[in-house]
């Protein structure tokens, strides 16, 4: 199968489109290029590799093509902040815009990376469920994931297949890794510093999944039958994968036991926090993906990938595995102006 997949230079495209090309298919990879000299590793590269902003994509970058995965987007809170309606333009307006191009041309089936920061601070102790949950998105990059899957619901017919995926917090091992995510973050700082820094109190409630099972899903996705998953959306992680931030620090406490556990003093106070159902996903799905990654065996691969990479602190507080330095480095030194356009 001919696939397009955006951001493929991110975190969560690289590994991706190694499973992609593993399993036989043809892989195009769109990407802005920003995070592009950011991989530790060497990485599987598509068969061929387009660097374009998304904003800019045309029909003709389609040519070909039977199977989108959009993950391009300005990926986390912090980043969405940074310049005020960049963050709509990019996750949302071009998204929209990408999708009704998409159907112009006569793809066949679109797979939408979308967030579970939608539920921003939930009022329940209840495990959220897809559609009868209320969201409640606080961030900009919540409201811009929130409203795509709205309007993009509305191109979903039976010759438009379109899925959305709201992954938990993704974590794990990736040529490009990212170390400002939760679990990687708290691995990393111990690894590095032998402190492990706390920024809340512990108690707020982080979903999470690997960054391979959330790759396996994808694929799972796009090998499904259009009358299971078409204008669906899928909460994506594990059944009884619900932590809070204190439990994470407690499985990073035990794998690597020297290190000391750090509340930071000055930390805010983080009111984002929900329990979420993965129940849709897990009978759903089963019988195009079975999950095979926790918590523990995770964290034991960052181990062996700090090893293998020579991971240190410059590393990792430092713009190669920290999304929103990379950006500000980028428009201190004038390669991107203030629109996040490469000049």
């Amino acid at each position: 199968m001919k696939i397009l997949v955006t951001g493929n230079l991110g975190y969560i495209g690289t590994v991706l489109v190694e499973k992609l090309i593993s399993n036989g298919n043809i892989v195009t990879g769109l990407d802005s290029g920003f995070y592009k000299d950011c991989n530790l590793t060497d990485y599987v590269k598509p068969q061929k590799q387009i660097i374009k902003d998304v904003r800019l994509i045309n029909e003709k970058d389609l040519d070909e093509i039977e199977t989108i995965i959009h993950l391009a987007a300005l990926s986390n809170d912090p980043l969405g902040e940074l310049i005020p309606g960049i963050t709509s333009e990019i996750n949302y307006s071009s998204t929209k815009s990408f999708a009704q191009k998409a159907k112009n041309v006569g793809i066949k089936k679109f797979i939408y990376i979308s967030s579970q920061s939608m539920y921003g601070i939930s009022k329940t102790d209840e495990p959220l469920d897809e559609d009868n949950s209320d969201k409640n998105p606080i961030t900009e990059y919540a409201k811009t994931k929130w409203n795509a899957e709205i309007e993009l619901k509305k191109l979903a017919d039976k010759n438009f297949t379109i899925t959305f995926l709201r992954p938990a917090t993704v974590f794990g091992a990736s040529p490009r890794l990212r170390s400002d995510i939760v679990f990687n973050n708290l691995m990393g700082c111990a690894y590095t510093t032998g402190k492990i820094d706390i920024k809340s109190d512990g108690s707020p409630i982080r979903p999470v999944v690997h960054v391979r099972d959330l790759c396996g899903y994808i694929i799972a996705a796009k090998n499904a039958p259009e009358k299971l998953i078409n204008g669906r959306s899928y909460n994506v992680g594990l059944l009884n994968c619900n932590f809070t931030v204190k439990d994470m620090v407690n499985k990073v406490k035990e794998l690597l036991p020297n290190s000391e556990i750090n509340y930071l003093p000055n930390a805010n106070k983080d009111e984002r926090t929900y329990k979420v159902s993965f129940k849709r996903i897990t009978e759903e799905l089963s019988s195009y993906y079975k999950p095979e990654w926790d918590l523990h065996n995770g964290g034991l691969e960052l181990i062996e990938f700090y090893k293998k990479t020579n991971f240190n602190s410059e590393i990792f507080f430092g713009s190669l595995t920290n999304r929103i330095k990379k950006i500000n480095e980028l428009l201190t030194s004038k390669k991107l102006d203030n629109k996040l356009f490469f000049n």
